[in-house]
Formats: structure tokens, sequence, C-alpha cells
């Protein structure tokens, strides 16, 4: 053991962990990152404000952050180590000598096998392993069954949701080949379920197929990799054939039976998972809305195919089955997204192919939306972070709108053109391409990168729609009047925004005046806590850490923006205290994540109605200004605990009945306590308030994001928008699935 080497400490700020961002712990110690993995570890008291020159990210010796940042203590560079606390130097222990952890040759490189590299890096395939990732199992295997309808070999696709957990997804194409294959000497069967890369989709006259979402050869095999148990069944050539796997590895041969003469002529597959457990560790439990979110795009995609959803359950009353089938397609589709709005114009439908290549895509324009609902997809893909394709529709209905303008001489001389913003408002495009090579980006398909879709999208997009519009002059007029409507209400906007700076530089300050800051000036570490108030700001304020943590308090209900426009939403206070402290920028720009002042917005109301309405007011507000905050996980929403219970000197926090319930029932029969209901924040002291809900350590945070775009915008126009009958649908439909007992009524 090397002996402590004296080290000139300079004071800063109190150090913090990275990942508890903890000041206060009594006993726990800090250790540098950086060091701790180079074999040299450097200890720091919690109690002093000092840390080395030589700056590094700090994790805190509790075992919940240590696991976080990736090593355990098994590892060899860690020793075991008591209550020491340095203060006025550095505690080197120099690295072990020994040839484990000394040399670094050959022997230490990793080859891994088969299917080893996907329960490896689980996310590299799949995004993450939380809900999204399980649920992209799901549509891995799903969209193979579209790529045999859209080869034109397949019709009926059924997904049936098991009680046990498991998932199945069957169709009548032409069934996974089973003979032998002549590079792997397996059967093809197994091997592209074994194998990555392995599939009939990589394109060329010897695919099999002309356009498919499949194109890495890893859809189903990460599937396989990734669950606890997967059998598949194949009918083709007479025969019915099975096998099954476990962690990707196969449990038996390749079985065959011979199908009786009357079922014959059947094909398809079947694929039956079970997500392994030590993989999905938050969850194995799939959604069925999710789900049929997914169901129901790809029918509306795919207007030839039906599609079975169906969820078992013991309770005949909760199992639920819906048949999707939409011979409208796309049309259909943004009726269905415009059911409760006013359309300006019928739906402008058209495709085209060529190269290979098809565009279809619908357009249409509504009176009572103020932001645009533009999806788009690639070979029955969602790409929800767009691509070329979108990008050459957008392009072509700017320059359509602007043409046309100018040729009625609706738009004057001296006008200035239609930004791209101002065509769009109150847009509802899809844009659906069928590419022979897409070109995605990464195996979860966000966004299409071939530059040859976007000419040939534009080019079909600014033709058609300008064909249709001067064919239809009056819903051109209601389109062309709305959006120079949005135009004028965007200047209205800027007027007032920039009369707000101009008032708040005389004031020395261009933040809200109820705005605590924090001390840190890095994006990336900083959250905010919109709390409803002045009463819960207080506590709140007194209560966090202020290094890291920012507090801006409302007052009173924000302004409701699904049913006003930009002039308005710009000229309310609330509203431009919300733009200017979180720094959103305006409406309508590219975001930019690094204009944020906080990468962490939390929303922290009251655990009522009018709380509950604040949020879904907030909630509103940031999706219809900025959605890109969700898509980035910029959005949580903070969880306060509902009951403290008190038994003598012992104090526990509930966040719900389950909570309480447990509580009660570790307490012996005749035990005295006293349970206190939090009606508001206001009621907690700032002390009770960081201890429950603002500590990181010790808070519960739920972070929100975005599955599906269209159904998010429907349930916002259904719950904030005017139409009465929708909201009341709305109810209905959920209705069921509410708690009457657990209402706070």
């Amino acid at each position: 053991m090397a002996a402590a080497a004296a080290v000139r400490l300079r004071p800063l700020t109190p150090l913090r962990c990275i990942y508890c961002h903890s000041r206060r712990s009594s006993g726990a110690l800090l250790v540098s990152m950086a060091s701790l993995r180079s074999g040299r570890l450097v200890t720091m008291s919690l109690r002093r404000a000092w840390r080395p020159s030589q700056q590094s990210h700090q994790i805190c010796f509790h075992s919940g952050c240590f696991r976080a940042s990736g090593l355990s203590y098994s590892d060899p560079n860690v020793k075991a180590m008591g209550r020491c606390f340095v203060t006025a130097s550095l505690a080197l222990e120099a690295p072990a000598t020994d040839a484990a952890t000394s040399a670094y040759d050959a022997g230490q490189i990793q080859v891994l096998e088969g299917l080893d590299p996907v329960r490896k890096r689980p996310g590299m395939y799949i995004g993450s392993t939380g809900p999204r990732g399980l649920h992209h199992l799901v549509f891995e295997v799903l969209d193979n069954a579209i790529d045999e309808a859209q080869a034109g070999f397949s019709s009926h696709i059924d997904v049936v949701l098991y009680q046990d957990g498991s998932v199945c997804i069957s169709d009548d194409g032409r069934g996974i080949p089973t003979d032998l294959h002549p590079v792997t000497k397996k059967s093809a069967l197994e091997t592209v379920l074994t194998v990555l890369h392995a599939g009939g989709k990589f394109g060329g006259d010897s695919s099999g197929y002309t356009v498919s979402g499949g194109l890495h050869g890893v859809g189903v095999s990460v599937v396989n990799a990734l669950s606890e148990r997967l059998e598949v069944t194949v009918w083709r050539n007479g025969s019915e054939y099975f096998q099954a796997y476990e962690r990707g590895r196969p449990l038996n041969e390749l079985s065959m039976n011979k199908l009786p003469s009357d079922e014959s002529s059947r094909t398809g597959t079947r694929v039956r998972f079970w997500p392994d457990k030590e993989v999905f560790v938050s969850t194995t439990v799939f959604d069925y809305q999710t789900i049929a979110g997914r169901v129901r795009e790809l029918a509306f995609l795919n207007p030839k195919v039906t599609i079975r959803l169906k969820q078992e359950d013991g309770n005949p009353d909760k199992a639920r089955e819906n048949v999707y089938h939409f011979a409208g397609g796309l049309v259909e589709y943004i009726q269905w997204l415009n059911k409760d709005k006013k359309p300006l114009n019928q739906p402008i439908s058209f495709q085209r192919e060529k190269d290979n290549m098809i565009v279809e895509a619908v357009l249409q324009w509504c009176a009572d939306a103020y932001t645009d609902t533009i999806l788009g997809y690639a070979n029955s893909i969602r790409t929800i972070d767009g691509g070329t394709h979108l990008d050459g529709a957008k392009a072509a209905i700017t320059r359509a709108l602007n043409t046309l303008g100018r040729k009625s001489k609706i738009i004057k001389e001296k006008d200035e053109n239609l930004g791209g913003e101002h065509a769009r408002e109150g847009l509802t495009c899809i844009v659906a391409v069928k590419v022979p090579n897409p070109e995605f980006e990464g195996q979860t398909k966000t966004r299409l990168g071939n530059p040859e879709v976007r000419k040939l999208v534009e080019q079909t997009v600014h033709e058609n729609l300008t064909e249709y519009l001067e064919c239809h002059p009056t819903e051109f007029e209601g389109i062309l009047t709305k959006c120079i409507q949005a135009l004028k209400a965007a200047i209205a906007a800027k007027n007032a925004r920039e009369l707000v700076r101009r008032k708040s530089v005389l004031k020395s300050s261009t933040l809200p005046g109820k705005l605590a800051d924090c001390t840190s000036n890095n994006p990336k570490d900083a959250e905010i806590f919109i709390v409803e108030g002045d009463s819960a700001g207080g506590s709140a304020k007194q209560g966090r850490d202020r290094h890291f943590q920012a507090v801006l308090p409302l007052r009173g209900k924000i302004l409701n923006i699904e049913r006003k426009d930009e002039a308005s939403l710009y000229k309310n206070t609330e509203i431009q205290n919300l733009i200017t402290g979180l720094g959103l920028g305006m409406k309508g720009e590219d975001f930019n994540k690094d204009a944020l002042r906080y990468h962490k917005i939390i929303i922290l109301t009251d655990a009522d109605v009018d709380g509950a309405h604040i949020r879904t007011l907030l909630l509103t507000f940031f999706f219809r200004y900025q959605k890109a905050l969700f898509e980035e996980g910029c959005i949580y929403v903070g969880v306060p605990p509902l009951y403290k219970v008190e038994r003598g000197k012992q104090i526990h926090y509930c966040y719900d009945e389950n909570d309480l319930n447990k509580v009660k029932k570790g307490f012996p029969a005749n035990a005295s306590y006293t349970i206190q209901r939090f009606k508001g924040l206001g009621e907690m002291m700032p002390l009770q308030l960081w201890e429950t809900t603002m500590d990181p350590s010790r808070r519960l945070l739920k972070q929100l994001t975005i599955e599906d775009a269209a159904e998010a915008s429907l349930i916002f126009t259904a719950l904030m928008g005017d139409k009465v009958d929708a909201r009341r649908e709305l109810i209905l439909n959920f209705a069921s699935q509410v708690d009457i007992e657990s209402l706070d009524l």
C-alpha cells in the first residue's frame, strides 16, 4: 500500500455526486470516477469542500450510485474500505501488480459469438431495456409479417397477448424457409433466428422482398436473443415445422409433421416469445394500447391487410379484442386523425411510382388547429425523427403555396413569403414511401436518409398539390387565408415578445421575477421544478439544493393554448415566463437542446383535481409549443407522497394506497399511529419536500415520452379542445380502466 501523498488542494463549491447530487451524506465517500477506472482510487470526504486541482466526475460510494457508474464492489480495482475521511491530502492506492490487472494483451480481447452481442448490449439493437425496447420486440416480429403483406403474400395477421406474459404474432404468408442453408449448414429457419445479419431482405434480384422494413437481418434474431423462451411454427410445403429456443439457443432440432390433406395448402409463420426478465428488469408487461396504436397504424398503411389484436385474461370482462382493416388507406387515416377538427379542404391524396420507389401522401388543413401533425413512414416503418421524405414534403408545400399565392395576387408583391411554419399551421400530412434500399439511421429506424427520396417526394407533392389547389379555388383561398393569418400572428407575437424583452431589460433581468435560479451553469446538471402557487414555491425554494435545482412558481392555471393562436400565446405572462425561464426559443424553430437552460423540466403539482388540470395544461403547452422536449426526454412529472404515517419516532411516507396498506400491515394489530393526507405541496415543510420529492437519491420521477405522436395529438385535442362530444367519448372509453375507490372525491 502506497503511503498517502500530500497534494495541493484548493477550496471550491461543495462536491456533488453526478448520480444522486448528494452533498449531505454523512459517511459516504466521494470517489473520482476517472481514477477508479484507472486503478488509482482517490477518496475524498463529503464533509469538506475540497477537490483536486484537476477536475473530474465524482461519484458517491453509496451502493446505488456506485452501481450506476457501471462499477461493482467486486471490481478488482476496488479494495474494501472503512469509513476513512481525507481532509488535506489524497489517499492514493497503488494499482495491483498481479498480471490480471497490470497486463493488457490479446487474452483480454473478448470475441462475442452468435447472439451474445445482443445480450451484452441490448440497447444497441432495441433502443433501451425499458417499456419502449420491450414493445420494440413485438414490432420487429410484426414488421416481418407486414413485409409478407407488402410483398403480396399475406392478408391476415393475428397478434395475441397471453396472460402468462408472452405474445404471439402469426401470419398467412409464405412461411420462413426450412431447407438447409448452404453456408451455415443449419436450416434456414434456425439461421434466421440465431445468426445476426441473416435474412431475405438485403435487396437485389435474389432478395425475397422488393421492399421491406427489415433490412439488417437482425430483427427476429434479436427478439430470440432477448427472450427467455421463443417458439416458432412454420407451415409450408404441406408440413408443419416447429422449433423452440431459450435465450437464443435452440432447445431441439427442427421437427416436421405432415399436415392433413384438408390443410396441406396452409402457409404462414407463428412466433411466440416470452421476454427475458434478466434483460427487461423494469417490466415485462405489454401494454395493449401501445401495441394497438402500432397495429392501427399498420392497418391504415396497408389497406389490403386485416390485423386482429387480442388480449387474453382470466377475467372475461377484461379480455379485449379488436379487428383493424381500413380499405380507405391513408385517406381514412387522415380522416380519423382530424375527426374532431374543422377541415378546410377534402383530403388531398395522390400516389406516384418511379424508379422502383412508391410515394403516397395525403394532406388536409384544419381551421381550428394551430400546429402541424406530419407523419412519415418508410416501408411501413414509422420514422419518428423524420428524414428526407418529410424534408421534401415540407419544402414542396411551402413552395406551392407561395407560388400560387403570388400568382393569384392574394400575396402582394410587397408582402413577404410564407415561412414553412406558417404554411403548415393546422396541416395534417402523412407521407408514406416504399424504397427498395432505404438508408435508416440505426437498427431502430427512426430517420430515413436516402437523398433520392427527397427529390421524388418534393416533385410529387409540389405537382399534385399545385394541381389540386388550382382546380379547387375555394379550398385554396381558405387554406391560404389561414396561412397568412398565421404569418400575421407570428409577426404580432414577435412584436409582443420583443416588447416583453425590452421591459425586462429595464428591470435589468430577462428572467422571470419569481424564478429562483440555480448556481450551476451546466444545463445537463440543472433541473427546474414548475410548481403551482407561492406557497408550494416557498417550500420548494427553501428545500431545494440551490447548486443544481431551480424553482418557478406559477400563478394559477396557465393559458390553454389548444384553443389560442400564437399571438395570444406570447401575450400571456405565465406562458412568457415559461418560454424565457426555460430558454425554449420561438415556436416553429428547430429544436436546440443546447439552448435549454435546464435539461430536466419537472412538473410538480398538488395531488388533487386542480393539480391534475394544471399538469395537463402544462403538458399541452410543451407538446404543442415544442414537441421535441418529449422526444429528448426532458419532461418529467414529480410524484409527491400522498400520506405521512407516524408511529412514535418512526415516519413513513406513502405515495399511493398500496404503499399505505403495506405500511399499515407492517404494524402490530394493536399499534397506534397517525395518518396525515397531504392535499398540497404547501402543507409540507421544506425538509419534508426535499426528503420525499426533491432529493435525487430518494424521490420518485416519471419521465414522459411519446410512443405515438398521432395518438397523443388526438388525446390533447379531445382533452383540451372545444369539442365536448370528443371529450365525453374519451371519458367513456377509459372509464372502465379507472379504479373508482382510488379517486379523491
